[in-house]
């Protein structure tokens, strides 16, 4: 797993703390060139890891990696889903016969529709689940992706459901047919690390918001110091900026001192900003070995 890796909000205009700062994101990356040259960017900046949802348009994105294997030949995805809107959208556009064919795997359309059919008969939620996944991982063919995750809005119903077995489910069908790690991106680290090692994923890969405000961790940051004690885990930490409410170098600083991460996602809108980040993970990284040793 990546010290640093790169998300993809700013390319959609999302910014949890300025609808303003949203929207100029927005029409700074309607069009795929300026996508391709910040992921140029962070890639020439030594990042080798892009996180992203399974938006329609990063599909544009891979193909464009497609196109010139030998530039992004070391450069990672790590895919988030689902993307539910997309699914809305396609079934209004397309209707449901249609939009079902444009996102079942081509190389598999017999076997995914009899699998989606039966699992419709049966009621076997294991085998939707795993057609599910395939449908999402499309996109992604002969792209790179050692690590997958679910959305936090999919992680935390299932914890709010009960249906806990669905983690299990899902990191197995990775393993078993994209040699890939689940990943998991949550709101609620301290209940889904307790739930992961009910159900037997060990050290699991978990997202989720670290800052040193306390920025949207749900418990606050001594839970999850507690939580990452209790139940061992590789923590990637979003939001480390709280959404631009802490000085970079600061926000830097602390969340390399927090014991329990393991990288760092963040997500910027020019070349600039994103060297200034990678300068700051670097030099505090230094001065943290220094002072260990």
């Amino acid at each position: 797993m990546e010290r640093l890796i790169f998300g993809d909000n700013q390319f959609f205009g999302i910014n949890h703390m300025s609808e303003e700062k949203a929207r100029q994101q927005a029409m700074q990356f309607a069009e795929l060139p300026a996508v391709m040259d910040t992921l140029a960017a962070a890639r020439d900046a030594g990042i080798k890891a892009f996180m992203c949802t399974t938006h329609d348009r990063i599909a544009d994105v891979a193909e464009a990696m497609r196109q010139e294997p030998s530039a992004w030949s070391d450069f990672a995805f790590y895919p988030c889903m689902p993307y539910a809107h997309k699914y809305a959208n396609a079934v209004t556009e397309l209707g449901y016969f249609d939009a079902l064919k444009k996102f079942l795997p081509q190389g598999g359309l017999i076997d995914a529709t009899f699998r989606g059919g039966k699992a419709a008969l049966t009621g076997d939620v294991t085998a939707i689940g795993e057609l599910l996944i395939d449908a999402e991982m499309k996109p992604f063919k002969a792209i790179h992706t050692p690590i997958v995750f679910i959305q936090n809005v999919v992680t935390d119903l299932l914890l709010g459901l009960g249906y806990h077995e669905a983690f299990r489910v899902f990191a197995d069908h990775l393993r078993r047919r994209y040699n890939a790690e689940a990943g998991f991106i949550t709101m609620n680290l301290p209940k889904l690390l307790e739930t992961l090692d009910r159900v037997g994923i060990e050290n699991p890969i978990v997202c989720a918001n670290v800052n040193k405000i306390g920025f949207r961790m749900s418990g606050g940051i001594d839970a999850y110091r507690e939580a990452t004690d209790r139940w061992p885990a590789r923590v990637i930490a979003m939001s480390v900026y709280a959404s631009g409410a802490i000085p970079p170098a600061e926000a830097i600083e602390w969340v390399l001192n927090e014991r329990y991460v393991r990288s760092i996602l963040f997500g910027a809108s020019s070349a600039r900003n994103i060297n200034n980040t990678v300068d700051l993970v670097e030099r505090f990284s230094r001065v943290k070995e220094t002072l260990a040793a």
